[in-house]
């Protein structure tokens, strides 16, 4: 755990948040600056930066991260319609939390990003 970390602290239970959806390796919690109908974070409890971090010690951790992800587009209601997973890396990217998380959106057709 990263104590300046807001993510971080969440997960060990300092900040309040509602968790819609955990399993061993992360935890989903909506946006509180929706994009999309629906927009939820997916958060991995171990403490990584960002994508630039990553390597192969951590493929478990995504591999739990993208299962949360089939299993919340699943519940709400997006598995068939489609939806969006993507990582922001960096500040020109809008990352705005040091701490590596997936976007899921969806509930609307989403146009091009970038």
């Amino acid at each position: 755990m990263v104590a300046d970390c807001l993510f971080c602290r969440m997960h060990a239970g300092q900040v309040p948040t509602t968790k819609i959806a955990e399993n061993a390796h992360a935890f989903a919690i909506r946006d509180i600056n929706p994009r999309a109908p629906i927009h939820v974070l997916l958060i991995p409890k171990q403490h990584i930066d960002d994508a630039r971090s990553l390597d192969w010690g951590h493929a478990e951790i995504l591999a739990g991260l993208f299962i949360l992800a089939k299993e919340v587009a699943r519940n709400e209601g997006l598995a068939e319609r489609g939806y969006r997973l993507a990582f922001n890396v960096g500040p020109d990217a809008g990352m705005t939390i040091s701490h590596l998380h997936l976007h899921l959106l969806g509930g609307r057709r989403l146009g091009p990003e970038g």
